[in-house]
């Protein structure tokens, strides 16, 4: 038995190249069997390459007998989609209703808030006709993969991220995809993407309550929703729409983020409402949910995800919202 727990804990040490995650991380160890001084070892190297299917086995048999009493690995590998693999504990889609508010912005802040508090977490970003997830945090990196899935691409502060723009030969490349193309590329994504265990996985949704937000909807066994407005009273009346739609769908709001509620001018300290009075109490009241916070128009923030740092961000309202946030989701059974 002790062998056992041995075996699993070298196991841990077999990392992918990317993501940097351990083989039990993505549940790719499906059996562990001690005989004696025999070990044999039952693993799905799904969304690998032949390639690096041969040198993972190679680091996982030298990981193995270099453990005391072990004289004998075996290595058996089975077919498994990513589908069945991964292992959500949460998923949490961010939604607004209506394009410009800053919801991809706040999932990625969401994203950054879960990872700190030592939470393994991943991005769908199924904005797939205008996606800026990648933008922010910097990634370039092609994600690897085979034909029998694809492996997420990792941010430095290991946050899991798949978007269309990570698998364009150009990020500024237009997607003209209709609407059943864009659900399928999103299905895709969830069913062929090999997100491993996963605390939580935030669903960044495009604008709207068309085809994409609809699939997310129906088809993913989300926990709740972060509904994203803004103060002006055009945003909250289409961002009302969203609100409604989740009603109608039975899917519970989490809570609300009113985003550029105000700017600190800082000579000063004073605050201005830009975009008039906030609404986010109103909007909160209307979602029957909490308002998890109200971030100002930073242009320290604006500065960081031009140049891909968004995940060295943070401010009195960022921190203030992010306890909020973490206050109001369901309960998440595993932390990394």
């Amino acid at each position: 038995m002790e062998l056992k727990k041995d075996v699993a804990e070298a196991l841990k040490g077999v990392l992918l190249p990317e993501p940097k995650r351990s083989l039990p991380q993505l549940n790719m160890v499906q059996d562990i069997e001690v005989s004696g001084e025999r070990v044999k070892l039952t693993l799905a190297l799904t969304a690998l390459s032949a390639p690096e299917r041969e040198r993972v086995q190679e680091r996982v048999r030298a990981a193995i007998e270099a453990l005391p009493g072990v004289n004998e690995v075996a290595i058996e590998l089975v077919e498994r989609s990513p589908q069945e693999l991964n292992e959500f504990d949460r998923v949490v889609a961010v939604m607004s209703g209506k394009g410009g508010v800053g919801k991809s912005l706040v999932a990625a802040l969401l994203a950054i808030a879960l990872t700190r508090q030592g939470y393994q977490v991943g991005i769908l970003d199924a904005d797939i006709t205008g996606p800026s997830i990648p933008k922010m945090f910097g990634l370039k990196a092609r994600p690897m993969g085979s034909e029998g899935g694809i492996l997420p691409v990792e941010t430095r502060s290991g946050i899991e991220i798949m978007s269309i723009n990570l698998l364009l030969p150009h990020e500024d490349d237009a997607v003209i995809w209709r609407g059943p193309l864009l659900a399928k590329a999103i299905t895709q994504f969830w069913q062929e993407v090999l997100w491993g265990k996963l605390d939580y996985l935030l669903v960044d949704l495009p604008p709207g309550t068309a085809d994409i937000p609809l699939t997310v909807m129906q088809s993913l066994p989300l926990s709740g929703i972060i509904i994203v407005s803004t103060p002006q009273d055009l945003a909250s009346m289409v961002v009302r729409k969203a609100v409604h739609m989740a009603n109608k769908l039975n899917i519970p709001i989490l809570g609300v983020v009113e985003n550029m509620s105000y700017l600190v001018i800082p000579e000063t300290g004073k605050r201005i409402e830009l975009f008039g009075r906030s609404r986010g109490e109103e909007m909160a009241r209307e979602a029957e949910a909490p308002l998890l916070g109200q971030l100002p128009v930073d242009p320290e923030l604006a500065t960081l995800c031009d140049t891909g740092e968004i995940e060295r961000y943070n401010s009195d309202a960022f921190i203030a919202m992010s306890s909020a946030f973490i206050q109001a989701l369901p309960a998440s059974s595993r932390s990394s």
